[in-house]
């Protein structure tokens, strides 16, 4: 089966991580990895990883977090499966240099690879309304290597696992728990500061 065709599953986890650091740092740039493993039609995305609010293209950083991401969950049977961007202002709705050059990279190890990036009008409406899909868009790479928005007219590729996540996140924003929420520029700040966010969703 084709990249084309490929369904990628979304822990709820993993995606309220990603949506709550984006909401964090409302008014920067924000970007995470997205964890999992491919079955033969669809990539699984287990856990997501928040990475950046400053610099985010910049290599030491952004290479020091892939080696420990990496390490710590491949113990797991996990890989590297894509890429998450929120851009800088909300009626941007354009994937940047920056995350395609940060998916090309992750696309050289794991080639069904996905970009997400933020749809901040999806995330504004979720409390108007009761849509039960996710707030961001789905972009693969096509046979001529460029990243593409990943049409719905063929149902949609983007699936959340748990069909009430976007209740359960609207329940994380109105009790502020992304002020709680760890990325790798606060753990390069202080390394007390635990990227793996093991309390977030005690």
């Amino acid at each position: 089966m084709g990249v084309g065709e490929l369904k990628y599953d979304m822990s709820q986890n993993g995606y309220i991580k990603l949506v709550l650091h984006a909401l964090k740092h409302n008014s920067a740039a924000v970007n995470g990895v997205l964890l999992g493993r491919s079955t033969d039609d669809v990539v699984e995305i287990t856990d997501s990883v928040p990475l950046f609010h400053n610099h985010l293209g910049i290599l030491p950083p952004l290479e020091i977090s892939l080696i420990m991401i990496e390490d710590y969950y491949s113990a797991q049977g996990l890989d590297i499966v894509g890429y998450f961007h929120a851009n800088e202002r909300s009626d941007d709705a354009e994937l940047g240099n920056v995350a395609k050059n940060i998916g090309d990279h992750i696309y050289r190890y794991f080639p069904q690879a996905a970009i997400l990036l933020l749809d901040n009008k999806k995330l504004e409406a979720l409390p108007k309304g009761k849509d039960r899909s996710p707030v961001m868009r789905l972009y693969t790479r096509d046979a001529t290597k460029n990243w593409k928005l990943a049409r719905s007219d063929g149902g949609n590729r983007l699936i959340l696992k748990e069909p009430a996540a976007n209740i359960v996140l609207l329940d994380f924003v109105s009790s502020q728990k992304w002020q709680h929420l760890v990325d790798f520029d606060d753990h390069l700040d202080d390394i007390s500061k635990d990227w793996l966010n093991p309390d977030l969703f005690k």
